[in-house]
């Protein structure tokens, strides 16, 4: 069974950084594709970056590009999200995600709803940014 224990998060003024981290247990395959999704109040759930665990590709929302870098550990079991000049627009309830199959780049194609197709979620972590 996989598993996703993430942490992180917090509250942090305007401009301000976190990090968040997800620990992924239980893959029987040595290719899987992880990141995170966020969800504001009265929002979609969107993706916000995407890293394959095989060759450490990577893909990340237009809204986050040049502030928030994935990451992974030389064992490939946390993956880690650093979260840099972060803006109130991006607080939220953050959900660490997995899937063997859902390529990264379907989570930023395929359109609102395209979350129900992963298979792996962790519980929320929520990020809050100030103004």
């Amino acid at each position: 069974e996989v598993q996703l224990q993430a942490s992180g998060g917090g509250l942090v003024q305007n401009g301000g950084s976190l990090r968040l981290s997800c620990a992924a247990s239980g893959f029987s395959v040595d290719d899987y594709y992880i990141g995170w999704y966020r969800q504001a109040p009265m929002k979609e759930r969107e993706g916000v970056s995407c890293l394959r665990i095989s060759d450490g590709s990577t893909k990340y929302a237009d809204s986050v590009k040049g502030r928030f870098t994935i990451s992974t550990d030389n064992a490939k079991k946390t993956v880690t999200l650093e979260m840099n000049n972060l803006k109130p627009e991006d607080t939220g309830l953050y959900f660490c995600a997995a899937d063997a199959v859902s390529r990264c780049d379907m989570w930023f194609t395929y359109g609102i709803g395209y979350y129900y197709n992963i298979n792996s979620w962790g519980k929320g972590t929520q990020v809050t940014v100030s103004s």
